[in-house]
Parts: structure tokens; C-alpha cells; sequence
């Protein structure tokens, strides 16, 4: 049976981990294939709220085989705390696997992450702090820890001790930051191998026997399209490829077993840190979306910056993805307004232009063009199909989808799992 893959469509926090629940009783692993605790899935189950930072969303489907895949990085005191808290709420964690050739986040990735960015100043990218990109400069570079180095400690040695070689110099002599022992860092992370031993396992191997088995894997990306390396708004990007490639790279399935490709897309647009923002709201509605939808980061606290619907970039998640269906979510935040603003296009030096600018120069002075559609005052919530929907909330899908360039093939009413119109089956 082939893997289908979902991922966000904007610049991440479109609801994925609401997405991926609800497929979860019927899939058989769901498999996180990059990004690090710098992002957050929120899954409300009932009256419980469940924030995730590392684990797969899978985790909480009792079914589920979740796989935290080789193009994640993981720092692996996060992810044990993360497993204790589910555990401690009644989750079971025991079917967890983890690649053995995932990354490792550790101290000095996490040091030269938060000096980095302050040694910035105004020029800041806006990362999280947490080590994800020099972790992957380090992978990049071949000089990074991965899983099962753990269980090897003369290797974690040297390896260890070749990192800090370098990167000692850099804290000392630019950032005037004191060095960091060689020990610590073995002591502390021959400490986790034999805690995390039981998880460890060849998820290439166990991945492509499942699909020869016939069993349906769902690819979980984090964070979004604009904020992958190498398609997003760089160099306001997460160290990784949250795109459909990179679903393929990070998990190691060929794009040939893969037939679906779901981009969550939020009914308005939001986004985490610096960068361009062409529908950025700056008044009463930017701060009435943000308040209604609860748009705090999972893994940040941080105000989410809150805009309307951008066409040109949910056209464009379609092209670098090969977007099969949309999941909008959060429609239900948008009732109330009398007319809802869309951007349809942009206007750049005085010329309207239909898609995402090349050129970043371009995308930082691009405005939005805009056309108004009649709002609802109805509440939505409750609605299990289409027809339920006030008239002028399926115009607004309706219209979105036309301009989108792939079905909106469910609609999220509400944060729960069973507040979700599906209007065309994904498996």
C-alpha cells in the first residue's frame, strides 16, 4: 500500500497534528521526517490537550507504530522528558522506533545556537535557540553524532572531541563564552544509550517491509513550505526540508510509493519569527485572529504574526510539492467578520503579479492584492458536512479552493479531532 505525506502549506502552525489524528486509527505508522523540537503539534482529544514537539502525532492512536525518522535531529534529554510526560498521562510510548542514523543535538549545538542569534542583533532569523541548525550544519559538514554512536563510546569520543576542537575557539575567542568539557558531553550522552536502546532500530529496513506488507504509512512533516532551506523565504528558514522531497530524503521512501501529498493550509496565514509577511496584519483584526485562534507557538510561546489567505503561496506550496488535496483548518476563527480579505496576487514596483516572486528583494516589497468576500455570523463548530455550513463559508472554500490550485478536501470547524468536515477520503 503506498505512503502518503503531510505536511504544511504556509510558514508551519497550520494544524498538522489535528490533521494527522485524524487519519491516525487509520494508518499503521506515522513517521516524522525532519525538523526538531523547534516545532510543535497541538492533538485535543476530547477535553485534553496534548503539545509535541519530537514524537509523532501517531503517538497518541493506540495502533500506531510512530517513527521518528533519520532526518530528524533529536536531543535526546527533550525527547525522554517528552516520552515521561505522555507516559505519565496514560500514553503508551513502547512502540516508538528511532532511526539509528538520525542526529543528535547536543550542549554546544544548543550554546551556539542562542549566541548566533544574539550575536545577530537586528539581523536575527528568529530560531528557536534549541541547537536545530547547527545540528544540521554539523550533518552537513560530516562531523555530526548520530543515534548509534551512542552505543559506541570510543567513537562518541572522538567524535565529541573533534566537534569541540573548533567550536570551543569560536565560543572563547568571538563570543567570549567559556569552553565546554569534552566530558560533560560524554558523560551525559553515554548516559542516554542504554535508556533509549529499546527504541533504537533500521527504519529504512522497517519501513519498506510494512509497505511490502501492505501497511500504510503516513510521512509527518513540521514546520512548512516557506520555511524550507531550499524553497522557503530564506534566509528566514528552518534548517531543514519540510517539502515533499525531504519526505523522501528524511525517511528514505522512494517518491514512487508515495501517491498522496496533503498541504495543510490555514483559512487565514500566520507565522513564527522573522521574515517577509505579505498579508501581515498590524491592527484590531491581526490581534482578533491571533486571540481567537490561540496563536501562540507550541514549542516557543511566541505570538504567531497573523494575516489573511495567501493565494500565490498556497499555489506555490502546490507546484514544489505536488500537492494531491488540501486540509483547510481553523475556519471556524474567521466567523464573525462582515467581508473576509483573500490575497489573489501581489503588486510589486507598481506591476501585479500572480505568483511568489523569485526573488527575495521582490517578496519583501510585495504587496497584496486583495478581493472581499461576504463573511458569516453563524457558528460553524458544530457542522459535520458542507451543507451545514452558512452559505457564504462554503463560497469562501469554494473560492479559496479555485485559487489554490487543490481540492479543499476536508474542512477543520473546530480544534477537536471530530470537528472535521471530510469531503473527499485521503486513504
Amino acid at each position: 500500500m503506498p505512503a502518503l505525506v503531510l505536511l504544511g502549506a504556509q510558514w508551519g502552525d497550520e494544524g498538522k497534528g489535528k490533521a494527522t489524528d485524524l487519519l491516525g486509527d487509520r494508518v499503521d505508522y506515522v513517521v516524522r521526517y525532519q525538523g526538531g523540537n523547534n516545532a510543535g503539534h497541538t492533538v485535543v482529544i476530547g477535553d485534553q490537550k496534548y503539545a509535541l514537539h519530537l514524537l509523532p502525532s501517531g503517538i497518541l492512536s493506540p495502533n500506531v507504530i510512530p517513527v521518528i525518522a533519520n532526518g530528524v535531529v533529536i536531543d535526546p534529554g527533550v525527547l525522554l522528558e517528552e516520552i515521561k510526560g505522555l507516559t505519565e498521562r496514560g500514553i503508551d510510548c513502547s512502540k516508538l522506533v528511532i532511526s539509528t542514523n538520525a542526529h543528535l543535538i547536543t550542549p554546544y549545538h544548543r550554546t551556539i545556537d542562542k549566541v548566533s542569534e544574539r550575536f545577530l542583533g537586528k539581523s536575527k532569523i528568529g530560531t528557536t535557540g534549541r541547537g536545530i541548525g547547527p545540528a544540521y550544519a554539523d550533518k552537513i559538514n560530516r562531523i555530526g553524532i548520530r543515534v548509534q554512536d551512542l552505543f559506541d563510546p570510543s567513537i562518541l569520543r572522538q567524535k565529541i572531541e573533534g566537534a569541540l576542537r573548533d567550536k570551543n575557539q569560536v565560543l572563547i575567542k568571538v563570543f567570549n563564552r567559556k569552553d565546554i568539557e569534552v566530558e560533560d558531553v560524554l558523560a551525559e550522552y553515554l548516559g542516554y544509550a542504554e535508556i533509549l536502546r529499546p527504541y533504537v532500530a533500521d527504519t529504512l529496513l522497517l519501513l519498506d517491509n510494512a509497505l511490502k506488507a501492505g501497511k500504510r504509512v503516513l510521512l509527518e512533516g513540521s514546520q512548512g513550505t516557506l520555511l524550507d532551506v531550499d524553497h522557503g523565504t530564506y534566509p528566514f528558514v528552518t534548517s531543514s526540508n519540510p517539502t515533499a522531497g525531504g519526505a523522501c530524503t528524511g525517511s528514505g521512501i522512494g517518491p514512487t510509493k508515495i501517491d498522496r501529498v496533503i498541504g495543510i493550509v490555514k483559512a487565514y496565514t500566520t507565522r513564527v519569527g522573522s521574515g517577509p509577511f505579505p498579508t501581515e496584519l498590524f491592527d484590531e483584526d491581526g490581534e482578533k485572529l491571533r486571540t481567537i485562534g490561540g496563536e501562540v507557538g507550541v514549542t516557543t510561546g511566541r505570538a504567531r504574526r497573523c494575516g489573511w489567505y495567501d493565494a500565490p503561496i498556497a499555489r506555490y506550496a502546490v507546484r514544489v510539492n505536488g500537492l494531491t488535496d488540501f486540509f483547510l483548518t481553523k475556519l471556524d476563527v474567521l466567523t464573525g467578520w462582515d467581508q473576509i480579505p483573500v490575497c489573489v496576487a501581489y503588486e510589486i514596483d507598481g506591476k501585479r503579479v500572480e505568483e511568489l516572486p523569485a526573488s527575495q528583494s521582490d517578496f519583501h516589497h510585495a504587496k497584496p492584492i486583495y478581493e472581499y468576500l461576504p463573511g458569516w455570523k453563524e457558528d460553524i463548530s458544530g457542522a459535520k458536512k458542507l451543507s451545514d455550513l452558512p452559505k457564504n463559508a462554503q463560497d469562501y472554500i469554494t473560492f479559496l479552493e479555485k485559487i489554490s490550485g487543490a481540492p479543499m478536501s476536508a474542512i477543520g470547524v473546530g480544534p477537536g479531532r471530530t470537528q472535521t468536515i471530510v469531503v473527499k477520503d485521503f486513504i
